[in-house]
């Protein structure tokens, strides 16, 4: 152990996206390389002696505890748990936090070194892994509040890469094996006979940890969702959602000594007719099962929304991946101007 394949691909996986900032100590994780980076995890990160690193990646994380905070990590999955390695910019941004993270490295804060926090997850505690729409970023919950993580990969790859690596790990967990299922039809499998409303669709894993699928009602609910933000404008049978995505709104700021530019984080929605930018809790939803009240802000809030027809020219940058695209719209005081001319010219 490790076999060069896995060092390999574990390397290749080392790598900070290029359009978010990272501190010192992350970039430092993110140099090294093969034998380096397995030493690193063994010395610095590993809890157990026999442990194996299996999968590395890097993404955007949301703790239950603070929602609105999303800060880089580097995911690293064991086969005993999965860490967390996290900016250290993360433990200032709140000051809340006190009580989640012990902030014992205070006086270090002027030494050489640079600190990281590394929040662990133990396998054994997994009980649920939710995926979100299109597998644009999934959920991992534990036992409590403090064992709630959402991962914004943006990268439906990137998901379900983790997501088959983690079900590989689970299956070597030794776990006293669940009763012997009775065997059900499909309505008493997926429905509730009360309500007759479908469930997501659940996969139950060997250790008992459950992946919950999207079903095609989540679709149905934004649809409507997204119709009822069009003002009655567009008749819901024939409105359809072509394109579900997470991606940050960049907001440039100039005059500034340099000017400098803040990604806002961001779900587009492309409809046949519309263009939408929402703010979505990717975190509190669905209620994990210990939840005493509904989260505070619902999980889609509209930001923006234009019509296509109002699109004049979309703007393409020439960088690698991820793509920068510029939407620049019609800026017409009577929005509905054409569309009267049209019904009058044309009739019904």
């Amino acid at each position: 152990y490790p076999s060069e394949f896995l060092m390999q691909k574990i390397t290749e996986d080392n790598q900070i996206p290029v359009h978010l900032h990272v501190s010192v100590s992350l970039q430092y994780v993110a140099g090294l390389k093969g034998r380096a980076l397995v030493e690193f995890f063994h010395s610095n990160i590993a809890e157990v002696e026999n442990e194996e690193l299996r999968h590395l990646m890097w993404s955007s994380v949301l703790f239950y505890k603070t929602p609105n905070v999303e800060v880089m990590a580097c995911v690293l999955l064991s086969t005993k748990a999965i860490y967390f390695l996290l900016d250290d910019s993360f433990i200032h941004a709140d000051e809340h936090q006190s009580d989640f993270w012990n902030k014992e490295n205070s006086d270090c804060e002027n030494s050489s070194f640079h600190l990281s926090c590394c929040f662990v997850l133990k396998l054994n505690d997994l009980q649920s892994v939710n995926v979100g729409l299109f597998d644009q970023y999934f959920r991992i919950t534990g036992h409590s509040a403090d064992h709630i993580v959402t991962c914004l990969t943006r990268d439906s790859y990137n998901t379900h890469t983790f997501i088959q690596q983690l079900m590989a790990v689970l299956s070597l967990l030794a776990r006293t094996p669940s009763p012997e299922p009775v065997d059900k039809d499909f309505y008493s499998e997926f429905g509730s006979k009360n309500t007759g409303k479908m469930e997501n669709y659940e996969l139950i894993h060997s250790s008992r940890v459950k992946f919950i699928y999207p079903n095609e009602e989540e679709i149905g609910d934004l649809a409507f969702l997204v119709a009822e933000k069009m003002d009655g404008l567009t008749n819901l049978p024939s409105l359809n959602i072509l394109l579900y995505v997470l991606a940050f709104q960049v907001n440039h700021f100039e005059g500034s000594a340099q000017n400098t530019s803040s990604l806002q984080p961001k779900t587009m929605i492309l409809t046949s007719s519309d263009l939408f930018l929402f703010d979505e809790d990717y975190i509190s939803y669905p209620l994990p099962e210990f939840a005493k009240e509904p989260p505070k802000r619902d999980k889609y809030q509209l930001a923006d929304g234009r019509r296509i027809r109002d699109l004049d020219r979309v703007l393409m940058g020439y960088q690698t991946y991820p793509q920068a695209l510029t939407f620049v719209f019609d800026d017409v005081q009577n929005q509905d101007l054409m569309h009267n001319l049209t019904l009058d010219h044309f009739g019904e």
